[in-house]
C-alpha cells in the first residue's frame, strides 16, 4: 500500500496528495478548487474542532450563527477590508433559473436579477458588525464573545486539498469590548489559546508573533499569528488574531453609552482557525508509508487486528482489551473485517494513520501477553494483557510527546540566522526553513525580498528582543530580527 505513495524526496507535494487521497482524508469534486472531505478528514477536523470550542466556551465564549450571504454595500462600509477580499469574492446575481427555451436544460432567468448582489462569505466581520450596531447600546452589554463555526468561499484558483480550497471550514471569533486595553488582552488570549492547541493537541510546534503591516488582516490593526514549519522546508501560517481596534466600529456606527454616560465607538477583535489545520498536521507529521495522527486528535486511537481471523475466542478478549480502554478514555475499534489478511489490515492501519495497533491471536493469549506496534516509529513490542489499558494509555502520552518533541527538533534545526543577503539566499535554497534576519521596516524591501527570492516575512516573533542591525538587502538600520520563510 505504501508503494502507492511518492517518496517526500522525490517529490513533496505529490507526497502530500497521495497521503491525503490513499488514507482516505478528501476527495476531488465536481466543483473546481473545492474538494469533498471524507469521513477520516472530517473526524479529525470534529476533534479539532471539539477542543477548540471546549477552550472558547471555557473563555467566556458562546457560539452564534450568522448568514452566508452578504449584501453588496457592506463591503464597501471599510476601504482596507473590501480591498483585502474584492478579488477574491463569489458573487450572487440572481436569484432564479428557468427552462432553456432551446431545450438545453436550464438557464439564469435574465427577469430575475437581485437589486443588490450579495457576496458569498469570504469572511463574517461586515454582516457581523452590522448586526452588533442593534446588540450594543450599553457597556452592560460588553464584552460580546460570540464564535461561530461555518464554511466561507474565497474564490482560489491555484488550489489544493485542506492547504488552500475555494471552500473551507472555520471558525471565526467576533468580539465587541469597551476599552482597547480588553480588546488587546483579548486577541493574545486567543493567540496564546491556539498556540495550546496547536502544540498540546496537534503536536505541532509553533512561532508567536505579530504580522507586518503589509501582512495584517485586511481593516486590522495589528495581526498576530502562529507559523508552523513543514517537513520540505515551507511555513504555514496555522491561525490568526485581529486586534481591529475601532474601525468596524466606526464604518458600522456601533457605539455605547459608557458607565460614565457618554457615547463611544467599542474595540474589536476576530480571529480564526481553518481546515487548513488538518493539512498541516499531515504534513508536519506523516511520512513514506502514510498518515500520522498525533493520539490526541486519532478519530481512533488503538485498533485491535485478530490473528489470523476473528474467532470467538479471540473476540472475547480483544472486547474485553477495548471495553476497558474506553473505560479509561481511550478510543478503540476492532477490525473484524473476514475479507481481509492480516498483513492487509497492518498496511491499511499504518496508511491511516492509528497511532496504535494491538495484534491478538491464540498463541498471544496463551502466553497472556498482545503484540502492540506505534505507528510513529513502527517500535512493536510485547505487553501483558494484565494492566494492557493502563499500558496503551501511557504508551499514547509517550506517542503524542515524542512526535512534538521530534517536530520541535526539525523546527529548531531549521532555524538559521543570516546577516547578509547572499547567504540568505543559499541557507533559503539549500535548507530552508525559519530565516532570521534583519529588515529595514519597509513594505517596498519586504516585497523586493519577495520579489526577488519568493521569501516572505512570516512574523516578527513575540519574544524577539531589539538587536541593532542592518536590512539584509538595503543596508539601511533596523531594529530587530524578523523570520523570513518560503509558504505555502
Amino acid at each position: 500500500m505504501a508503494k502507492e505513495i511518492t517518496s517526500r524526496e522525490e517529490d513533496y507535494s505529490k507526497w502530500y496528495n497521495d497521503i491525503v487521497k490513499k488514507a482516505g482524508l478528501a476527495d476531488h469534486s465536481a466543483v473546481r478548487g473545492c474538494m469533498v472531505i471524507k469521513p477520516l478528514g472530517y473526524a479529525i477536523w470534529e476533534n479539532m474542532r471539539d477542543e477548540l470550542d471546549r477552550a472558547f466556551k471555557k473563555t467566556g465564549h458562546v457560539n452564534a450563527y450568522f448568514p452566508l450571504f452578504i449584501p453588496k454595500s457592506f463591503l464597501s462600509k471599510e476601504a482596507k477590508h473590501v480591498e483585502g477580499f474584492a478579488k477574491e469574492c463569489a458573487v450572487v446575481t440572481h436569484h432564479r433559473l428557468m427552462n432553456d427555451p432551446n431545450g438545453d436544460g436550464v438557464i439564469v432567468d435574465p427577469t430575475a436579477k437581485l437589486e443588490e448582489e450579495l457576496i458569498v462569505r469570504p469572511t463574517s466581520e461586515t454582516i457581523i458588525w452590522h448586526t452588533y450596531k442593534d446588540w450594543i447600546k450599553s457597556y452592560r452589554d460588553l464584552p460580546l464573545l460570540i464564535n461561530q463555526w461555518a464554511n466561507v468561499v474565497r474564490w482560489e484558483m491555484r488550489t489544493r486539498p485542506f492547504l488552500r480550497t475555494a471552500e473551507f471550514l472555520w471558525q471565526e471569533g467576533h468580539t465587541a469590548h469597551a476599552t482597547k486595553e480588553e480588546a488587546v488582552d483579548e486577541a493574545a488570549l486567543i493567540h496564546e489559546l491556539y498556540t495550546r492547541f496547536l502544540e498540546d493537541f496537534a503536536a505541532i510546534p509553533i512561532i508567536k508573533g505579530a504580522k507586518t503591516p503589509h501582512e495584517r488582516f485586511a481593516g486590522a490593526e495589528d495581526t498576530y499569528t502562529v507559523e508552523a514549519l513543514m517537513q520540505d522546508g515551507k511555513a504555514l501560517q496555522a491561525g490568526t488574531s485581529h486586534f481591529l481596534g475601532q474601525n468596524f466600529a466606526k464604518a458600522f456606527d456601533v457605539k455605547f453609552l459608557s458607565d460614565d454616560n457618554k457615547e463611544e465607538h467599542v474595540w474589536a477583535t476576530s480571529w480564526g482557525v481553518t481546515t487548513r489545520m488538518v493539512g498541516a498536521l499531515v504534513m508536519v507529521h506523516s511520512d513514506d508509508d502514510g498518515l500520522i495522527i498525533p493520539p490526541k486528535l486519532a478519530p481512533t486511537q488503538v485498533v485491535i487486528v485478530p490473528i489470523p481471523k476473528p474467532t470467538d475466542e479471540i473476540l472475547a478478549v480483544a472486547e474485553k482489551i477495548k471495553s476497558d480502554l474506553e473505560a479509561i478514555g481511550v478510543s478503540c475499534k476492532i477490525d473484524k473485517d473476514l475479507k481481509k489478511r492480516p498483513g492487509f489490515k497492518f498496511a491499511e492501519h499504518e496508511m491511516k494513520g492509528t497511532p496504535v495497533r494491538i495484534g491478538l491471536g491464540m498463541r498471544d493469549i496463551e502466553k497472556n501477553q498482545a503484540e502492540v506496534a506505534r505507528r510513529d516509529t513502527k517500535e512493536k513490542m510485547s505487553l501483558p494483557l494484565e494492566g494492557l489499558p493502563e499500558a496503551i494509555k501511557a504508551l499514547l502520552d509517550q506517542i503524542q510527546n515524542d512526535m512534538f518533541q521530534k517536530a520541535l527538533k526539525f523546527r529548531d534545526d531549521h532555524m538559521t540566522e543570516v546577516d547578509d543577503f547572499d547567504e540568505f539566499k543559499s541557507v533559503l535554497e539549500s535548507k530552508g526553513g525559519f530565516i532570521s534576519a534583519h529588515w529595514d521596516g519597509t513594505v517596498d524591501t519586504e516585497l523586493k525580498i519577495k520579489e526577488l527570492t519568493k521569501a516572505t516575512i512570516r512574523c516578527i516573533p513575540l519574544d524577539q528582543k531589539e538587536e541593532k542591525g542592518k536590512c539584509i538587502l538595503t543596508g539601511e538600520p533596523s531594529k530587530g530580527r524578523v523570520l523570513f520563510a518560503k509558504a505555502y
